[in-house]
């Protein structure tokens, strides 16, 4: 018998293995990605970066495509946004560099041993992948705009994207910036729980963001960069975009998501001690 009802030891074996895991067995399987992620050479981490920014292309160039081709309606965003997906979904599958994602990755390691090594290697990190993201969606959003691959409808609709997803007072753009980089880091804290969902999870969560309008840097950086190669925005209005949402971006990932997962391993941790 083992305490309560009376079950053979195969069964609770297959109770243990239905078990969620604990919190901190997800913040140990962040926290040891971090560290892997801190002792990458800067070239591998730069040319990983580039080539997410290159992907997160196809969100743009999905969404548009499907804006053009839907009839107008209150619901074409709502199908439209299902495109926006497509490149978190290449980007993550891939194990490609994200700035956004990288907000809680590697910061676990330094909450879990602050040490000047470790706050060096982060700082290094988020430098060298918000540039090489950047630099990769400046030059695909001006190959989408130049490269012809696009009919003239396909292309109006990338203005209009391009047009929605930079407007906005700075308070305004920082608010949603805060909810995107809160839900990509909730999607970073629910993949190690995701096995065979992993798909569904990142489907689910960046839908979200593209149907409520919220603000990615690296996603929308492809959008703006985009709109002022085809004129359909000023540079001035990327850069006044760009500001509040990479701001707000990392106080979602890491003031809001970090902090709070690391008081909760804690606490988890501090119950279990108790209770021994």
């Amino acid at each position: 018998m083992n305490g309560g009802t009376p079950i053979a030891q195969h069964e609770v074996e297959q109770v243990e293995s239905r078990q969620r895991p604990r919190s901190a067995v997800i913040f140990e399987t962040i926290r040891r990605e971090g560290e892997s992620d801190y002792r990458r050479s800067t070239a591998s981490l730069f040319l990983s970066a580039l080539a997410a920014g290159g992907s997160m292309t196809f969100s743009l160039v999905t969404m548009g495509a499907l804006q053009a081709h839907l009839p107008d309606g209150p619901w074409r965003h709502l199908v439209a946004s299902f495109g926006y997906t497509i490149g978190f979904l290449i980007v993550i599958l891939g194990r490609q560099q994200l700035f956004t994602e990288n907000t809680l990755t590697p910061l676990l390691p330094y909450f879990y041993n602050p040490t000047r090594w470790r706050l060096r290697q982060l700082a290094r990190l988020w430098v060298v992948i918000l540039a090489g993201n950047l630099i990769a969606t400046a030059i695909t959003s001006a190959f989408v705009a130049y490269g012809g691959a696009f009919k003239p409808d396909v292309l109006a609709a990338f203005d209009d994207i391009a047009r929605t997803a930079t407007h906005g007072s700075f308070l305004e753009l920082f608010v949603k910036a805060i909810f995107a980089g809160w839900v990509i880091a909730l999607m970073v804290w629910l993949l190690p729980l995701a096995e065979n969902a992993a798909f569904f999870v990142i489907l689910t969560l960046t839908y979200v963001i593209a149907a409520a309008e919220f603000g990615h840097i690296i996603a929308g950086s492809v959008d703006a960069m985009y709109g002022a190669w085809h004129h359909a925005l000023s540079w001035g209005d990327v850069i006044a975009w760009m500001i509040p949402t990479l701001l707000g971006n990392c106080v979602g990932g890491v003031a809001l998501v970090a902090a709070i997962s690391s008081a909760e391993v804690g606490a988890e941790n501090e119950a279990l001690g108790r209770g021994m």
